[in-house]
């Protein structure tokens, strides 16, 4: 049994994670999703919505749990473990990047996407005058976040949880990271084939970035989390438990 906390991305919340922490638990383990500030249920600001105060909230949660933990990343959510790995390395038994930002020392979220030749996202956020924060239309979300999601009724359902204000001071910050913090834990990578906001170019480049120990490949867009929870249950459910042997597997077509 591994205890997992579990971290999204810009436009999300501990929602996106429901069918894969039940999974989880289902499998033994202990399994949280938590809302970083500005998101879900967690309400802030958006002048207090930065990367250290995201940073901040998962280190209180994950030294809220007995032991170490397994802490997942969706998305920007990537940029957020790794810099919390960098401050408490001690308390985690790996990191799990799905879909995710894995910057080395310097990248800024924002830089990775505008680096990224193939990623459909950046040209689709709509701005406030102040540049203070982004949203996102809901045919952006569809044709890009979404894209994989096939039933109609549970994307209708899903939309109106991406019509939030994302701030953008997480995407302007700097990664500082250090090969005897944040290098020393283990990675494991779940790579979504199909992603339209991190192209498949762009994750590979990213994996190059640092030691990626275990890399698993799902036929997703962006939200293997919604558009195929079983497929990702099983990659954690086996990640959990990984020795740090290099490896990349396929897990299904």
């Amino acid at each position: 049994m591994s205890k997992l906390l579990l971290v999204h991305g810009a436009w999300g919340g501990a929602w996106e994670f429901q069918d894969t922490v039940e999974g989880l638990r289902k499998r033994g383990h202990q399994a949280t999703a938590i809302d970083l500030p500005g998101h879900g249920r967690f309400d802030a600001p958006i002048a207090d919505v930065t990367m250290d105060a995201y940073v901040q909230t998962v280190i209180d949660a994950a030294e809220a749990i007995d032991g170490q933990i397994v802490l997942v990343g969706h998305s920007l959510g990537g940029a957020v473990i790794s810099q919390v790995a960098e401050r408490i390395s001690r308390k985690i038994e790996r990191l799990v990047y799905v879909a995710a930002m894995l910057p080395k020392n310097g990248d800024t979220p924002l830089g990775l996407m505008q680096g990224d030749e193939a990623g459909e996202l950046l040209p689709k956020l709509e701005f406030s005058e102040d540049k203070t924060y982004v949203t996102l239309g809901p045919d952006a979300v569809k044709e890009t976040l979404l894209h994989d999601v096939r039933d109609p009724e549970r994307l209708a359902a899903l939309l109106p949880h991406f019509g939030m204000k994302q701030a953008t001071d997480p995407f302007m910050v700097a990664a500082d990271l250090t090969n005897g913090a944040f290098g020393s834990v283990p990675k494991t990578y779940v790579r979504a084939s199909i992603d339209r906001v991190l192209s498949p170019a762009l994750q590979g480049q990213m994996m190059g970035n640092w030691k990626v120990d275990e890399v698993y490949t799902l036929e997703s867009g962006h939200f293997p989390l919604i558009s195929t929870p079983e497929r990702l249950i099983d990659v954690l459910h086996e990640a959990a438990g990984l020795q740090t042997d290099a490896n990349v597997k396929a897990v299904g077509a």
